[in-house]
């Protein structure tokens, strides 16, 4: 064999092997330039089915189906059987001279009548043999048998690597999918309704709500101030929506530059805008199937706010440049801070994209209208701040409770956790005392001279706020609101008589 020639030879055979697509078409090129450069016929990759320990051809040239469906050996079987077996190559002269040689294919015809060589090398992936790769040659004084093993090994070699790199990139995607999965699951576990913090009767109407509308496809429009847990009710719905596991893009339009939401919505082609160097997709064609939350969707501008009801309206939409209409399949979920009904009587909101948002509302009662909440929610935050810090905290101070019932709580549940949070990092010891919270709250904006409110009143305060809320949630019924509270209807009449409370007054609510 010519040395430049055999380079020639190993350059297709690699470049074969590179080429993007399927392993198998790649093998089955190099077994094609091996005969018509080489004159090596017959070519054949027999693989070790590790469960029976059986060999199989699996590609070949030269041979027919049928040819190929009859090769097969047992290990340790025949030349190929043992090259596999004992992981060492094997060159036969003269294939009518070796008993050794089965022809199991039968593609030679008789071969007393044929000069033909065999080579058989294996295929290693390390110290494991998983196959073989076997040539036939004409014998004769011209044939250099010892130049051609040491080629076809290097072969070998390159079909291992190539079938090595396959498995490994195999194996990566089985993991990530796995890792998929598991994250799934734990974002599925993460935002069940049962972690959404709340037993006041509002947050019970909101765990209604999100139960009501999670498996349909309808458009939700979540209302509350900054900070009362949009983005949470949004995950609820959709880790609970037939879309769970389908993608799920978040886009805060309120921190987007009014040039950059459009493209990063509906996405935009190549050379649309100055600097747009490459074709990119928006959320809401990557988003196919899943769902996408368009916080603060009431700081859109009227340009876009056109073209997102066109996107509701017709279910299809153009990247920014474009001139092909993409599908949307998209479930829309919405949230805003801003008072919109104000927004139309100034004309900065349009009414038709109102109302295409505005199928199924969900309001989101800021952290003072749900007071009775505030003790559950601060032991959660607790909880949660002290895995994540390793730190030994695990409960608040009467006087420190206190405190946190009596703040107004202008940042609601989002400041209620910051400020958790903070106390758990600056706290050395297993309970948050008063000390530990920010001046705001201690200050409390008292009089001067006022004293701190006692035990006595902080905890009146609570039960009568308790007692408020069952009422509300029975419309008035004191039979009920005793159930709902765990209390006899005689103790609850007594105390609503003691605060001075009307139960008729909440039979319209």
């Amino acid at each position: 064999m010519v040395q430049s020639e055999a380079l020639a030879c190993l350059y297709e055979i690699t470049v074969a092997l590179n080429v993007t697509g399927s392993l198998k078409r790649g093998l089955q090129k190099v077994l094609s330039i091996l005969a018509q450069r080489l004159g090596m016929n017959r070519g054949t990759i027999t693989i070790l089915n590790p469960e029976n320990q059986e060999l199989q051809i699996e590609i070949a040239h030269g041979l027919t189906a049928e040819a190929r469906l009859r090769g097969r050996y047992k290990l340790g079987e025949g030349i190929t059987g043992r090259v596999v077996e004992n992981g060492e190559p094997a060159v036969v002269p003269r294939v009518s001279q070796e008993p050794l040689f089965l022809n199991r294919t039968r593609s030679r015809g008789d071969l007393r009548k044929q000069d033909i060589a065999f080579i058989c090398v294996p295929i290693k992936i390390g110290p494991q043999t998983i196959g073989a790769l076997s040539v036939d040659r004409l014998s004769g004084d011209d044939t250099h048998l010892d130049h051609d093993l040491q080629f076809i090994t290097i072969i070998a070699s390159i079909i291992a690597q190539a079938v090595n790199n396959l498995m490994l990139i195999d194996r990566e995607k089985q993991q990530l999918r796995i890792q998929n999965l598991e994250l799934q699951g734990r974002l599925q576990e993460r935002y069940q309704l049962g972690n959404l913090v709340g037993n006041s009767s509002k947050m019970r109407q909101v765990f209604e709500m999100i139960n009501r509308v999670a498996k349909s496809n309808a458009t939700v429009l979540i209302r509350g101030e900054s900070g009362t847990g949009k983005e949470l009710v949004a995950n609820a719905i959709h880790y609970n929506s037939l879309r769970a596991a389908k993608p799920f893009f978040k886009v805060n339009l309120a921190a987007l530059p009014e040039t950059l939401v459009e493209s990063e919505l509906f996405g935009h082609e190549r050379g649309s805008f100055t600097g747009a160097l490459n074709r990119k997709q928006g959320c809401f064609e990557l988003a196919a199937g899943g769902t996408i939350f368009l916080d603060e969707i009431g700081d859109l501008s009227a340009n876009v706010q056109l073209k997102l009801l066109r996107v509701i309206q017709e279910r299809e939409f153009m990247r920014l440049g474009g001139t092909h209409t993409l599908k949307a399949e998209v479930r829309i979920i919405a949230a805003t801070h801003r008072d919109l009904e104000r927004a139309l009587a100034d004309g900065n909101f349009r009414e038709d994209l109102y109302y295409r948002l505005n199928v199924f509302p969900i309001y989101l009662p800021p952290l003072r209208e749900r007071q009775a909440d505030i003790p559950l929610l601060a032991e959660h935050f607790l909880t949660k701040a002290a895995d994540e810090h390793h730190k030994p905290v695990k409960r608040l101070s009467t006087l420190t409770m206190n405190l946190l019932m009596q703040y107004h709580w202008p940042g609601n549940v989002r400041e209620l956790e910051n400020i958790i949070e903070r106390a758990v990092l600056v706290c050395d010891e297993d309970t948050i005392r008063s000390i530990h919270l920010p001046s705001s709250l201690q200050i409390q904006n008292r009089p001067p001279g006022q004293k701190s409110p006692s035990l006595a009143s902080a905890v009146e305060n609570l039960e009568k706020m308790m007692i408020i809320e069952a009422l509300r949630a029975t419309k008035g019924n004191q039979s009920q609101a005793a159930g709902f509270l765990d209390t006899s209807l005689r103790i609850l009449g007594y105390k609503i008589k003691r605060y001075g409370l009307d139960a008729r007054q909440y039979r319209q609510q």
